[in-house]
């Protein structure tokens, strides 16, 4: 394998506070249904916590995908049917080029993944379970609607976690391509062996009263759900 010689600074700090806080939120989130909860007393509370940070965190990235950092912009990554079939075909017959954000597939795909966790995370404001829960929101609809929510959280729920295993499966199939996605996450950097299509020669910037304002205004979208 050649050794990669182009090094890019492509995920500034904030998306990457969000992707490992995320990861940790949704972790907790799983554990607390999917177990017994141990050793936490009232798991179901945890459970719900946990989505109330993964709103907070999903309104960040919202925001931050239209005034961050270059790369961090969903204008950045998203593309049109025409080139992500493209690329698609190009991907087939291992001929792609490489993307210092997400390849035109892998956007799609995250933003697919944020719209699931976005369902999940807000239609569980909604949930009762008649005797130690009742979201937030839950007396805006009443118990029929809040049922058939249940459903949908429930389906969504099998979803995501077929979209969490594309995802890891995506993050192997790279890394055996020589693009270690999980380090990039870590420091920020990727490396390639020829330019990406992508690339930028200006400094990645982060503004800070952009970033404060977002921080702000999901803190405070977390804070709100969590004392409600």
């Amino acid at each position: 394998m050649l050794r990669n010689t182009q090094r890019v600074l492509v995920w500034d700090g904030l998306v990457r506070l969000f992707h490992w806080g995320l990861l940790v939120a949704v972790a907790f989130s799983y554990y607390t249904t999917k177990t017994d909860g141990a050793p936490f007393l009232f798991p179901i509370e945890v459970h719900a916590q946990a989505g109330y940070i993964i709103i907070g965190l999903l309104v960040f990235r919202v925001i931050w995908g239209f005034v961050g950092s270059f790369y961090a912009r969903f204008s950045t990554f998203l593309y049109p049917p025409s080139k992500t079939a493209a690329y698609a075909k190009a991907l087939l017959i291992r001929r792609a080029s490489p993307y210092a954000s997400h390849n035109p597939l892998g956007g799609w795909m995250v933003i697919v993944l944020l719209l699931s966790l976005a369902f999940q995370s807000v239609s569980g404001l909604f949930l009762s379970d008649d005797i130690f829960f009742q979201g937030p929101l839950y007396s805006l609809v009443g118990r029929d609607i809040s049922r058939e929510i249940t459903s949908l959280h429930a389906l969504n729920s099998d979803f995501l976690l077929m979209l969490i295993g594309l995802h890891v499966a995506a993050l192997v199939a790279h890394k055996l391509l020589g693009e270690g996605l999980v380090s990039a996450m870590v420091t920020g950097a990727k490396r390639f062996q020829q330019p990406p299509v992508d690339l930028v020669s200006a400094r990645i910037r982060v503004r800070r009263v952009q970033a404060g304002a977002a921080l702000l205004i999901a803190v405070g979208v977390t804070g709100w759900l969590w004392f409600y």
